[in-house]
């Protein structure tokens, strides 16, 4: 546990946790510890150390400017650490975090140190946490992009999510734009018009598109779930994937949004695959 007015305790925490924190402190200029001050206090006592040093008298003006920047400071502060301590606690042990890059950690702090709604910081969490599980994963593009996303699209996007299989990528499975069990979750051609708009999908209504050049056996995956696909020839065999690809941003934040399984949806990829003449074997993972 940490104490009261920290949100990270180093003594708590695995290696690559560790090492992630340390990394953070090195590139935003900021020790993280088990602190017994409050930020608040910690920066007011810093502001009273500018005024006694520069030996001025703030008139009321300057005073409230300098309150504020105490106030903005500290949440700043809260926000960096809140964001830190969610994306170390989900590390796994593997994970690359001494690759980080401390100018990708720089400028990621820098998008989002302003971030103080919950679901929205535990988005640049995820975002954090899987670049320093595997460095080189997420772009400052990306970072930049996701700086500018309001709650509506990340909420929009996750929603879209639960529609994505991973086929060698993240790929989304379209296969009616204004499909029934999509337009239960808000899925309509509006919002995918939305959502390519915004850079997060291409939309080919017409015509759809083809992924090409599997061989005689595919695995697949639905969130975690493997299917295996035999195709009818040895080789150069095709499958339709729809009318939506994700974009490159797309791609990178597909397996962070937090989008859950829809068993229907699954049931309803497995029975067209297997109406079109594929075979197929899927089985669920159990953990034990």
């Amino acid at each position: 546990m940490s104490d009261g007015n920290s949100l990270i305790n180093l003594g708590d925490l695995s290696k690559p946790a560790t090492v992630l924190i340390e990394k953070v402190s090195s590139a935003v200029g900021l020790i993280y510890e088990p602190l017994h001050i409050k930020r608040k206090a910690r920066a007011e006592a810093e502001a009273d150390k500018i005024k006694a040093v520069a030996k001025i008298e703030l008139d009321e003006l300057q005073h409230r400017a300098l309150e504020r920047f105490v106030q903005q400071e500290a949440r700043k502060q809260e926000n960096i650490e809140t964001i830190t301590a969610q994306a170390a606690s989900a590390l796994p042990p593997d994970a690359k975090a001494t690759e980080l890059d401390e100018d990708w950690i720089a400028h990621f702090f820098k998008q989002c140190d302003t971030v103080s709604d919950k679901e929205m910081q535990s988005l640049w969490a995820r975002l954090l946490s899987g670049e320093a599980t595997s460095p080189g994963t997420f772009s400052k593009r990306t970072v930049d992009f996701v700086s500018s996303m309001d709650k509506k699209d990340a909420a929009l996007f996750t929603n879209f999510c639960q529609f994505v299989w991973f086929i060698g990528e993240p790929q989304p499975l379209i296969y009616q734009v204004e499909d029934e069990l999509l337009q239960e979750h808000g899925i309509n051609f509006s919002t995918l018009k939305h959502l390519d708009a915004i850079g997060l999908i291409s939309l080919e209504s017409l015509s759809g598109y083809l992924k090409k050049g599997f061989k005689k056996y595919a695995r697949c995956f639905y969130h975690g779930r493997p299917t295996v696909i035999e195709f009818p020839a040895d080789e150069n065999n095709q499958l339709s994937t729809g009318h939506v690809l994700l974009t490159a941003i797309g791609k990178e934040l597909a397996p962070i949004c937090g989008s859950e399984r829809n068993e229907k949806f699954y049931e309803s990829v497995i029975k067209k695959w297997f109406d079109e003449g594929l075979v197929l074997s899927s089985m669920q993972l159990h953990s034990h």
